[in-house]
């Protein structure tokens, strides 16, 4: 193999030139031959392109012969080859994968594009475009995030079009007698010296499905309808136990991980004292940090089984992709 190798790298150095003057050809390598999908034992000359074309297509000039003095060659599809930018860049197109965010936050991820009565619109979370129900729909969508250096309204890309309400529970209530009740037990501590100061608290208890939000965009140029490092989604699929999953954010780029748990109920934080109780959510290992929420999580075959949206140094929660469909009435 060592001899093969040899001649191999002495080849390509001879027809390198040659071979990325044809059409197409992008790239040119050595690496193992691919054989109906699978990788082979066979080093070859390798010749990426951006897209496949039928020989008879081609010029003879143009095509890749089957040999260069004895040694293979093969021919790969990639597409265009281009410089990666950091997913905290401003993107004209966006993708998914990139930074977004509602103007008054720090920045979180746009989840991939779906499509409400037909036009695209972006997918992320309540919390990344709606600033956990604190946003009035209209209001400006920046890519990047403010975070990442979004300015209004320079990088406004969208518009806030519709919210699923994030139901909290543990915040101040405004329930007339309650906080007459903690005024006086407020006032009475005061005349003891304690400096402790109680709040009424709403603990009406309503469970949430999703954590989730749709923007419109000002300007469908500004579509890419792709989730980078990933490419384009093929699909949905439930959510299984065991089931390899990844994901592109605007923190972590690309990660990788499993389903560990389905059907489950979970208690999130949404700063001091804001807590939201979640129903039939999938929890995954440790595959995000702060600021990938609203990343579009999809299985190995690119099919989207989940809406990102919280987690812990140990473990990511999603919301089924399905309930986030179903409550927003979007699709693919």
């Amino acid at each position: 193999m060592a001899e093969d190798l040899t001649t191999l790298r002495r080849n390509l150095n001879v027809y390198r030139s040659r071979l990325l003057g044809r059409a197409n050809v992008v790239a040119a390598g050595v690496g193992y031959k691919i054989t109906g999908g699978q990788k082979t034992s066979t080093l070859s000359i390798v010749c990426s392109v951006t897209s496949k074309v039928a020989a008879a297509k081609l010029t003879e000039r143009d095509l890749i012969p089957p040999r260069l003095e004895g040694a293979p060659t093969d021919v790969i599809e990639t597409g265009v080859i281009r410089a990666l930018q950091a997913p905290t860049e401003r993107f004209r197109p966006a993708p998914g994968g990139v930074s977004i965010g509602h103007r008054d936050i720090t920045a979180g991820t746009l989840g991939c594009w779906v499509k409400k009565d037909g036009r695209f619109v972006i997918l992320s979370n309540n919390h990344v475009l709606a600033n956990s129900n604190a946003a009035q729909i209209g209001d400006p969508i920046l890519q990047p995030g403010p975070y990442d250096g979004g300015r209004y309204p320079e990088d406004q890309i969208a518009e806030l079009e519709q919210f699923i309400p994030i139901n909290l529970i543990g915040i101040p209530s405004d329930c007339p007698i309650a906080t007459g009740t903690a005024g006086f037990l407020n006032a009475i501590a005061r005349l003891f010296g304690s400096s402790v100061e109680l709040q009424a608290i709403d603990r009406r208890q309503t469970e949430n499905l999703v954590d989730a939000a749709i923007a419109a965009p000002l300007n469908t140029e500004d579509v890419k309808n792709e989730i980078l490092q990933i490419g384009t989604v093929d699909g949905t699929a439930e959510g299984e136990l065991g089931m390899a999953v990844k994901k592109s954010g605007r923190t972590t780029g690309l990660t990788t991980g499993e389903i560990q748990q389905i059907d489950v109920t979970v208690n999130v934080q949404y700063g001091e004292g804001r807590i939201a109780q979640f129903t039939d959510q999938l929890m995954a290992g440790p595959m995000s940090q702060g600021g990938d929420s609203g990343s579009a999580v999809l299985d190995e075959n690119n099919r989207l089984v989940g809406l990102l949206f919280a987690g812990s140094d140990a473990t990511t929660i999603m919301n089924r992709i399905q309930n986030v469909f179903a409550l927003l009435g979007v699709s693919l």
